[in-house]
């Protein structure tokens, strides 16, 4: 999906680890990841296209927290019950939304914004037990919600800075409907790969080839912070560098 990483980072962001993952992926792989919510990305397929990216509908009897965004906010729909078709007015861009319910996916937001959209097909008809949330001149249902089983999602993109609040939606339901913490950040990663480096070399050494290039660089810092001593770096001359660059 075009956005899909820009999706992870909006995530982070808001201070709660996220990976990508394929639509591939099978239940037992989601639940050995042991995920506290899924997003289902955006992307440029139809539903009822032949071999587009399907979701597992097993997906959703695991209770899980669910947020379905453009693409991925139809597959949702279709797989729970809802009605997906074409539409003979695609959108493309800066489009405005029109609230009737706020619910919580949209709560604090004025009746009316702009948001960015990119499809050609709608949910015409939303599954049973989901509230109709918005609309748009070419999309009928632009965004629903089912607070009871923790689920919603938008047919516009929230990641994008073009849209309107769009970091406020997405967070009412990292925070509000998934009701996650923050807990996460950058410095979390630096510690994560500390604890692994350290539980996979335990009392033993390592040797580092050092390039000179920032990723060698930043894998020793982190082997060094982790064990110390047990390691041992060396420098490896691959002819890339700078004039004497690696004399220096």
């Amino acid at each position: 999906a075009q956005y899909a990483q820009l999706i992870t980072r909006r995530v982070r962001e808001a201070g709660l680890y996220a990976e990508l993952a394929p639509n591939t992926i099978t239940v037992d792989e989601l639940k050995a990841k042991q995920p506290s919510a899924l997003i289902l990305s955006g992307g440029p397929s139809s539903v009822y296209t032949p071999n587009s990216p399907q979701v597992n509908p097993d997906w959703f009897k695991l209770n899980l927290p669910i947020f379905g965004i453009c693409y991925g906010f139809q597959a949702m729909a279709e797989v729970l019950g809802g009605k997906v078709q074409k539409t003979d007015l695609s959108e493309f861009g800066r489009t405005q939304l029109s609230i009737t319910k706020s619910g919580k996916s949209l709560a604090g937001l004025p009746d009316t914004c702009n948001v960015w959209m990119s499809h050609g097909d709608e949910v015409s008809i939303a599954p049973n037990g989901f509230d109709v949330l918005a609309s748009t001149e070419g999309a009928t249902i632009a965004a629903f919600e089912n607070i009871d089983r923790q689920m919603a999602g938008v047919q516009f993109h929230p990641e994008v800075k073009h849209t309107e609040h769009g970091q406020t939606i997405l967070e009412h339901f990292l925070f509000d409907i998934a009701r996650l913490e923050p807990n996460w950040s950058t410095s979390n990663i630096v510690e994560q790969q500390v604890a692994a480096i350290k539980s996979k070399i335990g009392d033993n050494h390592a040797i580092c080839g050092l390039s000179g290039g920032v990723d060698s660089a930043v894998a020793a810092a982190l082997v060094q912070r982790a064990i110390g001593q047990q390691l041992t770096c060396v420098f490896v001359d691959h002819g890339l560098l700078r004039l004497n660059e690696g004399d220096m």
